[in-house]
């Protein structure tokens, strides 16, 4: 097990769980009263779970991680997929204080897409930028004029009800390439 202690430590596991638990308490504050189930607030709060845990997409040191004698690929997708799971597990926790931010399955479907997107990012620009494309998908999706073509609802997916299904199956694209991807080829140095 110690492994796995060093391994969440390297990562900054510690840090960010807390920075999502914070991130995810204010955002349930800032919503409250102000009617269930706002998709903005919804997707925002998901997004800035996805920022916190996106800063432990890459170790110490990237060399010593492509060197060392372990298999990376299944302990890459694993920290992608427990981390989707952590930021929709902590936000459908703090839901039960009171009002809800999003049903379940809308955090679910934006937690994955959005970890997906992070891990995609982490590949494309390197891990310490890797909160870069799910904050700037979020802000086009926020500014975006709201259309019912195809190409409308893939850019405002995550913002989408839970049954929409081009918002399903973009979130599915995006948890699958993003993780395969960081699985892979891991955090660009």
């Amino acid at each position: 097990m110690r492994w796995l202690t060093l391994y969440a430590r390297s990562r900054q596991v510690p840090v960010s769980c807390a920075a999502l638990l914070v991130g995810a308490v204010a955002l349930w504050a800032l919503g409250r009263g102000g009617g269930d189930g706002d998709p903005q607030l919804a997707a925002l709060a998901v997004a800035a779970g996805a920022t916190a845990a996106s800063t432990g997409l890459g170790g110490q040191d990237p060399a010593l991680d492509r060197t060392a004698a372990i298999r990376w690929v299944p302990r890459r997708a694993a920290h992608v997929l427990l981390a989707g799971a952590a930021v929709a597990g902590v936000l459908l926790a703090v839901q039960t204080m009171g009002d809800d931010l999003g049903t379940t399955a809308f955090v679910v479907r934006d937690s994955a897409g959005l970890m997906g997107l992070a891990a995609l990012g982490a590949t494309l620009c390197g891990a310490q930028y890797a909160w870069t494309p799910p904050l700037a998908w979020l802000s086009c999706a926020l500014f975006a004029p709201p259309g019912e073509s195809t190409p409308a609802r893939i850019a405002t997916w995550m913002l989408l009800p839970p049954d929409s299904a081009p918002g399903a199956w973009t979130a599915l694209v995006l948890t699958a390439l993003g993780t395969a991807a960081y699985a892979v080829a891991g955090p660009r140095r």
